[in-house]
């Protein structure tokens, strides 16, 4: 059964359900929809396991998932037309006041509750049609350490101030933690309640720290999008550039790069931006970044300089070229300009053909166009 996956179905597991409340008492009080939408939870990770795509389930601590689901409209009730309004749960009798405004609410489908660093809160999926604004513009974004995002006309977002005010908070916090007498399973020791104290208000800081680069953020590609429909980035493989450094003397300076990548948050950047383009009828593109190569490229004649990190300010090789601009600068104009359709049919070629394309689909039939291009040159 545990190698082939065969067992009992998911079926059979809900009608014991009421069986299960019988000896489980305190379940008594959820709905029966509730239970099952955990045991479909655990169904869905089975099935994964069996495919071959994640691996094999486990029971986990009540700290990975202290909460429950309500899959639909039973036993729960959203008294708000969107600003502010009550969250109410009749399964439980209680009635809770809701803080803030949705930007746009539609009609709520289900709703998640869990605990996180002493509090409770209410996740709600709502049916809507999510709408934005935005212009007729194009630009192109760099991300850096130094300078957080980079933008094709010169403006420079540099890393805001409270990431570095937390990071000095969390190392006093976790300093705190070490003095305190830790877990230890192997030789049954318990956590001491100073340590378990220490513990949360490290937790507090972390989780303020994620709340606030979360938020700051969302600001900022909401900036973005709201003036320009057509946004050029680059692919980032995040977890690679985040990897631990091997034994040797700069790991302490690799571990430090790690941290300022993860600050500015550039795995998330891409998402965001991604669907935000999408609710406001626009399009982000990125670039392929192992063979555009954005941080070496002239944005003018599309000529490769080499660089080393310290190289800051872009000097064109060519020269009938000499195009002199910042290094960020430049690759965010080359992220810019692969998205409005002008790259090259062909990387060795002088000048970038010049299209008035702004679509997907013209967009497509570029690379096509420089695909066929490629195999033909092959042949």
């Amino acid at each position: 059964m545990k190698t082939r996956g065969t067992g009992d179905s998911l079926a059979e597991f809900n009608n014991c359900l009421p069986e299960f409340k019988k000896v489980w008492t305190e379940y008594a009080e959820l709905g029966s929809h509730t239970l099952q939408a955990t045991l479909k939870r655990v169904d869905f990770t089975y099935k994964r396991f069996f495919k071959g795509l994640g691996k094999y389930p486990k029971f986990k601590a009540k700290r990975r998932y202290s909460g429950w689901t309500y899959p639909d409209k039973a036993s729960w009730k959203a008294l708000s037309n969107g600003p502010n309004g009550y969250l109410e749960l009749r399964d439980l009798g209680l009635k809770i006041q809701m803080r803030g405004q949705a930007r746009t609410w539609g009609t709520p489908t289900t709703c998640t509750i869990f605990f996180r660093n002493g509090l409770w809160y209410a996740s709600i999926t709502v049916q809507c049609n999510p709408t934005r604004q935005t212009g007729t513009g194009s630009i192109g974004i760099d991300l850096g350490c130094k300078d957080a995002v980079t933008l094709s006309t010169g403006e420079k977002i540099a890393k805001p101030d409270f990431i570095k005010e937390g990071h000095k908070k969390v190392k006093v916090a976790s300093k705190r933690l070490r003095r305190k007498r830790p877990p230890n399973r192997n030789k049954k020791v318990k956590g001491s309640r100073r340590w378990k104290k220490e513990r949360k208000q490290l937790s507090k800081v972390q989780s303020k720290i994620a709340r606030q680069r979360e938020n700051w953020l969302h600001k900022v590609t909401s900036d973005i999008v709201s003036g320009n429909s057509l946004i050029g980035g680059e692919q980032l493989n995040v977890k690679g550039m985040t990897r631990k450094a091997k034994k040797g003397k700069r790991k302490k300076q690799k571990a430090g790069l790690n941290r300022s990548i993860l600050d500015v948050g550039f795995g998330l950047v891409g998402d965001l931006l991604t669907y935000k383009s999408a609710e406001a009828g626009g399009f982000y593109v990125e670039s392929p970044t192992r063979m555009l190569k954005p941080t070496q490229r002239c944005a003018k004649c599309w000529e490769l300089t080499p660089k080393s990190l310290a190289d800051r300010v872009h000097v064109c090789s060519n020269p009938d070229c000499g195009h002199t601009e910042d290094r960020d600068i430049n690759a965010a104009q080359v992220n810019e300009i692969w998205a409005r359709g002008l790259e090259r049919t062909s990387l060795d070629a002088e000048l970038p053909s010049s299209t008035d394309c702004g679509s997907m689909k013209q967009l497509g039939a570029r690379k096509r166009q420089k695909q066929r291009l490629q195999q033909s040159k092959s042949l």
